[in-house]
């Protein structure tokens, strides 16, 4: 076990526990790094990164963003010296590739890279100390997104043309990530909510081979996305992934939780998977949205609802605090969704479109600005009550269970 930095020590317990930097840094990041690509995108801002645009939004995004919440999930009670070293890592990716028009791509690049490599590392030893090779899954995840960031980072270097490979890469593991970790959690935090709240009401089905098919199917079709985005097979396995995907979301019982929105918000998040699914695929056969629009369904619909879902439960649930959504939270999950169906629109806008792409910005900073102001406090103080986890947990129970039947 690593040594734990107390909270004494640093006046705070922002240490103490891994989700708990890794959110904050997500959501400041994420409130962040959109305004910037905005004011780059329409108002030609001169970002001083030696990557085009685009790909640093898009990269910064996936590969910044997505994977400290994925940090976050996965390695929630991690602390010590481990834990502010993986921060740093992280910090000194971000900085590297907003500057490395400075610094130098190369550089710029292993900065980078070495977050995910260590994230790989950390969670490959708790997999083999624990024997539990049923998470196996989770490092082929792992190993999936450091994949798709060296692709993407060799492309802006020039070594090869594979930006858009990795990027593409990368969207599809946190995409799978929901899959496979909200297939566990959306129906289990369903059912103890309904066990607690509505005795008498059905509960989710428990898992099985219909599950297990799902999950199959949406990983096909995420696997030809990546691999193959132009083709009409993957056109038509993205629709079947995305009713695959619904189908599954049925059987949660989701309609039975809308008096506590901390639960609904989960279903939201996974009803969103499908849906972007379903649209991006549509959108192949009959064109009938500019490709980055559909594919803002999942990734401000999907992955954006989804990671604010999990962070604000996670920090309620493991700070102390009441496990329910107050008037802040639920407008925290009515913005992001706000955020996605704007960006959706924009394109029908016609002259409005860049006011779309603007409020559409707007909605999703406020929903991260809005998480660090009811949520960042809670990340900073010690907890309200003894924790239950062990300080050598570095993964969630959720988590590690989430690959058994």
């Amino acid at each position: 076990m690593h040594a734990p930095i107390h909270s004494r020590s640093h006046g705070t317990a922002l240490f103490t526990a891994g989700f708990r930097p890794f959110y904050l840094a997500a959501a400041a990041w994420a409130a962040l790094a959109v305004p910037l690509w905005l004011a780059t995108y329409t108002a030609r801002l001169v970002l001083p990164s030696g990557s085009p645009p685009l790909i640093w939004h898009a990269h910064e995004m996936i590969f910044g963003y997505g994977s400290v919440v994925l940090a976050g999930v996965l390695l929630l009670s991690l602390q010590g010296r481990l834990l502010a070293v993986m921060i740093a890592l992280w910090l000194a990716g971000r900085a590297a590739m907003l500057f490395s028009g400075v610094i130098g791509m190369w550089i710029a690049a292993l900065a980078d890279l070495a977050f995910p490599a260590v994230f790989l590392a950390v969670v490959a030893e708790e997999i083999a100390a624990t024997r539990n090779w049923r998470n196996l899954p989770i490092l082929g995840a792992l190993l999936a997104l450091f994949c798709g960031d060296a692709l993407e980072q060799l492309g802006v270097t020039g070594f090869t043309d594979t930006a858009l490979l990795g990027n593409r890469i990368g969207i599809a593991t946190l995409l799978f990530m929901i899959t496979l970790v909200g297939g566990r959690i959306v129906p289990d935090f369903t059912r103890q909510w309904l066990a607690k709240q509505r005795p008498a009401a059905r509960r989710p089905d428990p898992p099985n081979t219909f599950d297990n098919g799902a999950l199959f199917v949406t990983l096909a079709a995420l696997v030809a996305w990546a691999a193959a985005p132009d083709k009409m097979v993957t056109a038509w396995l993205l629709l079947a992934g995305g009713t695959a995907a619904l189908a599954r979301l049925a059987r949660w019982q989701g309609w039975a939780t809308l008096r506590e929105p901390l639960v609904t918000i989960l279903h939201i998040g996974y009803g969103w998977l499908g849906a972007g699914l379903l649209l991006v695929g549509a959108n192949d056969i009959f064109a009938f949205l500019p490709p980055p629009a559909a594919l803002h369904a999942l990734t401000i619909g999907a992955i954006g609802t989804m990671t604010l879902a999990v962070m604000t439960r996670a920090t309620l649930e493991h700070t102390g605090g009441r496990l329910s959504a107050g008037p802040a939270t639920v407008t925290i999950y009515g913005a992001v969704s706000a955020a996605a169906a704007l960006r959706i629109a924009a394109p029908a806008a016609g002259d409005h479109a860049i006011l779309l792409l603007w409020f559409a910005g707007g909605f999703w900073e406020g929903a991260f600005v809005l998480f660090l102001i009811c949520y960042g406090k809670l990340l900073i103080r010690p907890r309200m009550m003894p924790s239950p986890a062990k300080a050598s947990d570095r993964t969630t129970a959720a988590v590690r269970g989430m690959t058994e039947n």
